[in-house]
């Protein structure tokens, strides 16, 4: 989850810009959502096009200073909303016709250096890592879950080798004293057999404790279910991600509306003879060389697309069935 990064020139790059733009053709107008506005790089590139509109959403209560100066700018042709983008399909749309739903999966550097979000192991911030719109934070989950469900947490979602010693070290360490980011960071480093790391030997955990508060797998799944419903015919749905448990999702639930198949489990056959949406690139889009060399950390990010054939208002997934067993682990939550 690294995403839009600003590097140390504090200049904003907004990751596969150039390719997006070429996808969703806002040269040609229409009205477009913005699910993860940030620092709202898609955004003002698409409102540069005189016959376009935007729907941004953000969870995070600190966007509405950007969306403040875009409504004051582009008054009739620029919307914020604060969502979660898994609320996409409460949004009033029936006078719009949707031309594309981008979804940009990562942070700003804004969002990771700021110590109040606590999403960084280099800050002396809180353990916080609430992106908005949340009911508990980092903190909570580190000092109260159990050592089965920290392990599960960090095994499945930061796919963390090491997940049962540092479990155990939390454990062990917060019974004498509460754990805050520096105490979890030296457990972390502390707890890895392994000492030669080509990233930061706590990068796995904070994912991990990321996803889990922001419950960002749910948010994905219900985000790309209800965009189908709100993209017209013709329209895209284009994701950015930057690590492989999001592009996992993304690719089984665009292979899956793009292929004839039994949808559920619970589902027949569908007697549908055409799909309700067209994969053009099996293989994803990644940042060139000029790029990565620009803003070094675009250098994981993956752009999938899809685009909308023809409306099947029964035509289902199966995704809920597939990645069921990550949203359990996400109710973990329920016990805090």
């Amino acid at each position: 989850m690294i995403a839009t990064i600003i590097p140390k020139k504090q200049k904003h790059y907004s990751v596969l810009l150039d390719e997006i733009i070429s996808i969703i053709t806002p040269q040609y107008g229409g009205t477009f959502i913005d699910c993860t506005l940030g620092q709202g790089g898609y955004t003002k590139k698409i409102l540069e096009f005189s016959n376009t509109k935007i729907i941004a959403l953000d969870r995070d209560r600190d966007v509405k200073k950007i969306a403040l100066k875009l409504e004051k700018k582009f008054k009739n042709r620029f919307i914020f909303k604060n969502k979660k983008f898994s609320e996409i399909n409460e949004l009033d749309l029936m006078k719009e016709k949707i031309k594309a739903v981008i979804f940009d999966l990562g942070y700003s550097y804004t969002q990771i250096k700021d110590p109040k979000k606590g999403l960084s192991f280099d800050t002396s911030g809180e353990l916080n890592m609430k992106m908005g719109l949340n009911n508990f934070s980092a903190k909570d989950v580190i000092n109260k879950l159990d050592k089965k469900d920290l392990e599960k947490i960090f095994k499945f979602f930061g796919e963390e080798r090491d997940s049962k010693r540092i479990a155990y070290k939390i454990i062990k360490e917060r019974k004498i004293k509460e754990i805050d980011t520096q105490k979890l960071v030296k457990i972390i480093e502390s707890s890895k057999i392994k000492k030669n790391y080509k990233i930061h030997r706590a990068t796995k955990i904070f994912q991990a404790l990321r996803i889990f508060v922001n419950k960002e797998i749910s948010e994905l799944i219900y985000g790309l279910i209800n965009a189908t419903k709100v993209v017209d015919e013709g329209g895209i749905i284009a994701v950015v991600s930057f690590h492989s448990l999001e592009d996992k999702i993304i690719k089984y639930f665009f292979k899956s509306l793009s292929e004839m198949k039994s949808v559920s489990r619970y589902m027949p056959e569908t007697k549908e003879k055409s799909k309700p949406f067209k994969l053009i690139n099996k293989k994803t889009i990644v940042p060139s060389a000029k790029e990565i060399k620009e803003n070094p950390s675009s250098r994981s990010a993956k752009l999938r697309f899809v685009i909308k054939e023809k409306n099947i208002p029964n035509f289902k997934t199966d995704i809920l069935d597939k990645f069921n067993y990550l949203i359990k682990i996400e109710n973990y939550s329920e016990k805090l």
